[in-house]
């Protein structure tokens, strides 16, 4: 079967992903497929930084506003409906642009990952939480430690999500995690991907964007629209940053300044949780904002490697 071509244009939050996504697509006739875990969420629109008609100019994109905040999603959810997105607009004849950030998404998207037939098991991931809120965190990596040593050699200690997923389906299949990913690995993709990379060389830069970008978040409304989330007590909203930062403000302590300076740092973590997950990715050409006097040069450049190297041929 011939792969499907795709583009794939990751980074760090702030970086101009969508900005640049947006102009890949006006070059060669392309539609977005964003790959962000919370802009998949109706109404979750200023903290979850989603494009508004304006900045999409007029590219069709793709796996956003699709589900309600109170629904769950999963990347195994994400991993289907992508790809028939993906298909659909191969079909039409024009070019999948996947971007986002959520690094989990666009590899297991592209990887084509398997994904167990099951939900994940309430009961299960309530139990193991209980257990961590009573034991701690070491006990949970004792536990992983015995049952699926490999995994617990990749995971670090503090990792407390991945330890839960990987014990959760351990207990929910008798399997190790770590088995399914490695088969997961060994199994052809459909999908012929070049793959770019935006970020900033000097970190410094990176950090004022992120900043800069909480403010305008700020301005547009973001106390209102997670208070409104927050208020309604909806689960997923109260993992997104941008809104659990801001909760304690509603609840009376801390000041309002210290909730914004705690939203700036977790969003500044975030970036860097982003590029080591998309450092290991040696496939990622990447262009660096700062290297560039102009974003156009930097767009030339961009230009020129697709033309170059896109599997879908010339543009």
């Amino acid at each position: 079967m011939q792969k499907i071509p795709v583009l794939a244009i990751v980074g760090p939050t702030a970086s101009g992903k969508t900005r640049t996504a947006v102009e890949v697509c006006k070059r060669i006739g392309g539609e977005v497929v964003s790959a962000d875990s919370m802009q998949v969420y109706k109404g979750m629109n200023i903290a979850t930084a989603k494009p508004d008609l304006e900045e999409m100019q007029g590219i069709p994109h793709h796996m956003i506003d699709i589900i309600s905040p109170e629904e769950s999603f999963s990347a195994a959810a994400y991993v289907e409906m992508a790809g028939k997105c993906i298909r659909d607009i191969h079909k039409r004849k024009k070019v999948p642009v996947i971007c986002g950030g959520t690094g989990l998404y666009v590899d297991s998207l592209l990887s084509d990952n398997v994904f167990p037939d099951h939900e994940p098991e309430q009961k299960i991931r309530k139990s193991i939480m209980e257990e961590f809120s009573k034991e701690g965190g070491q006990s949970l990596y004792d536990e992983l430690k015995r049952v699926d040593p490999e995994s617990a050699e990749k995971i670090h200690e503090n990792d407390i999500n991945r330890q839960v997923r990987a014990l959760e389906y351990f207990r929910l299949t008798g399997k190790k995690i770590s088995a399914r990913n490695r088969n997961a690995a060994k199994k052809t993709s459909p999908y012929n991907c070049l793959w770019i990379g935006i970020n900033y060389r000097n970190r410094e830069l990176l950090y004022e964007k992120i900043n800069s970008r909480v403010d305008l978040m700020l301005e547009k409304g973001l106390i209102k629209e997670a208070e409104h989330f927050l208020s309604n007590a909806e689960k997923t909203a109260g993992q997104a940053i941008g809104y659990k930062e801001l909760a304690p403000y509603f609840s009376g302590s801390p000041a309002l300044d210290e909730c914004i300076e705690n939203l700036k740092q977790s969003t500044r973590q975030y970036a860097k949780r982003q590029l080591t997950w998309f450092r290991k990715n040696r496939d990622i050409n990447w262009f660096y904002q700062d290297d560039y006097s102009e974003e156009t040069e930097m767009m030339r450049d961009i230009f020129l490697l697709i033309d170059a190297e896109f599997p879908g041929g010339s543009i």
